[in-house]
This record gives C-alpha cells, structure tokens and sequence, in this order.
C-alpha cells in the first residue's frame, strides 16, 4: 500500500451525512459566488461613502476575482495536504472576519484589503468543497447528482446577487452586502466541524513552497495585468509586464514541478489523465461563454433597453431558474449518457441561442429579443457546467481530490478574466467604429452583438474538444 493510499484512508460517512455534506459544499459554493456579484449593484453608494476614485472603486471588484482565482491551486493543494475539513473551516473563518471587515470599513483601502483577503478565504473554501463532494460520494449516480446541486447552488449565487445587492443597498445599506455573510459563516462553520468529522484530516507531507510561490504568482501576475487591458489597452506597459512576468513565472513554475519537486504541488501527472487535461481546456473555454452570458447581458439590458441594475438582474432571473433545473436533470442523466452527450447538446444550445441574441438591437424587445435566446444559453449552461466539472474531476486519485477541484475552478476563473478583457476589448473597440459614437445604444449594441457571436465560437470550440474524450466516458 502506498503512502497516498494509507493518508487517504478515512472513516467514509454514511448516507445521512454524506448529503448533510453536500448541503454544507453547495451553500459554501453558494456564498463564493454570491459575493463575486452582489457587490456590483452597490459600488455606487460604496463610491459615495467611501470617496473612492473610479480606478480604484473596480478593485472592490477585481481585487476579490484577482486574490479567488489566484490561490485557488494553493488552497485546493492545501485541502489534499492538511485535509478538507480543515481547509473548509479556515476559510469560511477567513471569509466571515474580512466580511466584518469589509462591512465596517471606512477607507477605500480598507474594504480592498478586506476583498483581496475575502478572495483568498473564497479560494481555500471552493476546491475544498469540490473534494468533500469526490471523497464523500464514490457512487458515479449520487456523484453525478452531487455536482448538479453543487452546479445549480452557483447558480443560485449568481442570481441571488444579481437581485440582492440592490435589494439590500436600498433598503439597509451597502454595508450589509458584507455583513450578512457574517451569520452565515458562523452557522456553516458549526455545520463543517460537525458534518466531517469523519473525513480523512490530511497527509503527513511538507508543502512545495517554490512551486506555491511561483504558482500562485505567476497565476495572480497574469490575471491582474488581463484585467488592467480595459482601462490601458492591450499594447500598455501595465498590462504587458504583468501578464509576461505572469508567464514566465508559470514557466518557472512547470519546470519546477516537472523536475525538482519530489512533492509537486501540481502533480503534472494528472494530466496524464484525459478527463483532467480535456475537462480543464473545456473549463478554460466555459469560462469565457458565462461571463458572456451573464454580464455582457446584463450591460445589454442596462446600456440598450435602458433597464436599471435590479430590472437586469430580475431580466435574468428566468435563464438562472433554467439553468438550475437544466443542471440537476443533466447530473440524473450523466451516469447515462456520458460526458460528450451532455457537451455536444449544450454546444448546440450555445450556437443557437447566442447567434439568437446577436441580432438584438437597440429598438428589439425584451422578450423575443432577450429572454429566448438566454433561456436557450441557460440550457447549455445547465447541460455543460456540471458535466465538465464532473468529466475534469471524476478520475483523478483521491489523494489529489483537492488539488484536482482547484485545477478544475482555475481553469474556469481564469477562462472568466481573460474571456472578458478580450471580449470587452472587441466590443468597445466594435461600438467605437459605429456611426454615433461608442456609448450610444445603438452602437453598443453593435459591440455586445459581437460578443454574443464570439460566444457562440466558443461553445463550437468546447464541442470540439470533447471529441477527444473516450466515446463512452461516463461521468
């Protein structure tokens, strides 16, 4: 027996607590991606309160994004090394206080170091989730299911904050879009030490800190200078020599990994495995597809149809009830059809209903112009999302659970960031070649149309890359 297999031997739970697990994953899946939306409606009266500059007010955004995607390979590493339940609370105590934080600060500096703080505790709670979800249930069917609400419990999140944020600014403040997480951190905290207890607490190894160091380095360094490319362009030093040292860093990185790490952080053997090498470029792609979805819709609905950010964010409502319903039948159905099934229909959903949306226009209705098409993307979401992140986790050794399930999130995370400088890129430079200047609605439209057809590109390119998984790879 080797050293992987003695450290992942644990006391499995039994059927009762196992879903009480998935209950405790899904409402930590639930608060990640809440608190990656509900901010945005309230950055105006975070502005006001606060003085912020307007370049500094996007890092209450940018600066969570930037820290979750960043650390997620650390945290999913350290999930697989000092074990889930430990991971799971530490980071839901990190996320709470810097959530009090946030909530009772009175600096603009203050409440950035609180997001960047907040991202972290986010990227030590999302892969440990992912490896209680692998760990606790083996049986492909219940797995399948459990990836479906996990799926749909991040839907949930992403709707939620659409319409809560300005719900709460309004009728409270914008502090308390920080401070509600505060109860609910300490609840699911009580929940975690109770509900694993009988999860495996880890193995006895040191952690790979040059490939922690250069990793999550190289990983921040990349995505902050993607992010400085809308407000600096592509060509601008700002950009250039982060996302280049953010390369270089990686390349470091690989080499460390494949050649001097007795204990990789990374094992670069995993991707020997095709469901993870496969499932993670799928991943890279999806990310781009949903930030097309759901913000550059939601910045069609506001900057076009001149809807404000709650009637956006209830505009959006249907398609996330959609998704949620589509994402649980697809996790019934993918013990029995397979991974590329799943992928091949939701590709289609994908070319439809963003070549749909493309030719809405200022003077288009909501309903025949907005509200089919999304509905339509939503069931590709439903169909793609719970099927990749089960096709890029399933196989892997469950030793490297964690590490696995942090692969899987980066992949997307960063697919997200990268997908929406470039798409943000093209549309502005698009509505700035059109008649009436770029912030006409008439020419954004013209811009975001372009989004939606390179969308539609990506969905024809995850369709693609399924090809390359086995013909009857099972979920």
């Amino acid at each position: 027996m080797t050293s992987t297999d003695t450290a992942t031997q644990r006391a499995r739970p039994h059927t009762g607590s196992a879903w009480m697990i998935l209950a405790l994953a899904c409402a930590c899946q639930f608060m990640v991606i809440l608190d990656s939306s509900i901010v945005n409606v309230a950055l105006p009266s975070v502005r006001e309160d606060l003085g912020f500059t307007p370049t500094g007010l996007a890092w209450v955004v940018n600066g969570y994004l930037l820290a979750f995607a960043g650390f997620m390979l650390l945290g999913g590493r350290a999930a697989d090394l000092f074990g889930p339940r430990r991971m799971l609370v530490a980071g839901l105590l990190l996320f709470s206080a810097t959530s009090l934080a946030g909530g009772l600060a009175t600096a603009p500096e203050v409440l950035v170091a609180a997001r960047l703080a907040q991202g972290i505790g986010a990227a030590m709670m999302a892969p440990a989730t992912l490896a209680v979800i692998n760990t606790s249930f083996t049986e492909p069917n219940a797995r399948a299911k459990a990836f479906g609400a996990w799926s749909a419990a991040g839907g949930v999140g992403g709707m939620v904050g659409a319409v809560a944020g300005g719900a709460i600014t309004t009728g409270l403040s914008w502090r308390w879009v920080f401070l509600i997480n505060v109860p609910i951190g300490a609840v699911l905290i009580v929940v975690a030490m109770m509900s694993l207890a009988g999860t495996r607490i880890g193995r006895r190894e040191s952690l790979d800190l040059t490939g922690a160091v250069t990793g999550t380095a190289g990983l921040a360094a990349l995505i902050y200078g993607v992010m400085q490319s809308a407000d600096h362009g592509w060509s601008s030093g700002l950009v250039v020599g982060p996302a280049v040292a953010g390369l270089l860093l990686l390349v470091v990185f690989t080499v460390v990994e494949a050649r001097f790490a007795s204990l990789p952080m990374v094992p670069l053997r995993l991707f020997k495995i095709r469901g993870v090498a496969v499932g993670n470029v799928m991943l890279l792609l999806f990310g781009g597809i949903a930030i097309a979805m759901w913000y550059f819709t939601s910045l069609f609905l506001q900057n076009v149809l001149g809807f404000s950010a709650l009637q956006a964010g209830l505009g959006q409502t249907p398609a996330a009830v959609m998704f949620m319903v589509i994402a649980r039948w697809a996790a019934a159905l993918l013990p029995r059809t397979g991974v590329r099934p799943l992928v091949l229909a939701g590709s289609a959903c994908f070319l439809a209903g963003f070549g749909w949306l493309s030719l809405a226009h200022a003077d288009s209705g909501y309903v025949a112009s907005v509200l089919g098409p999304t509905l339509l993307i939503a069931v590709g979401i439903g169909l793609t999302f719970p099927t990749l992140m089960a096709a890029a986790t399933a196989d892997g050794p469950e030793g490297d659970a964690g590490i696995i399930g942090g692969l899987a999130q980066t992949a997307s995370q960063v697919g997200g960031s990268v997908g929406l400088a470039v798409l943000a890129t093209a549309a502005s430079a698009r509505a700035a070649s059109e008649a009436g200047g770029s912030s006409s609605p008439a020419a954004l439209a013209v811009g975001y149309d372009l989004v939606f057809l390179m969308a539609a590109g990506l969905g024809l390119a995850i369709a693609v890359v399924s090809l390359l998984l086995p013909r009857h790879r099972r979920g």
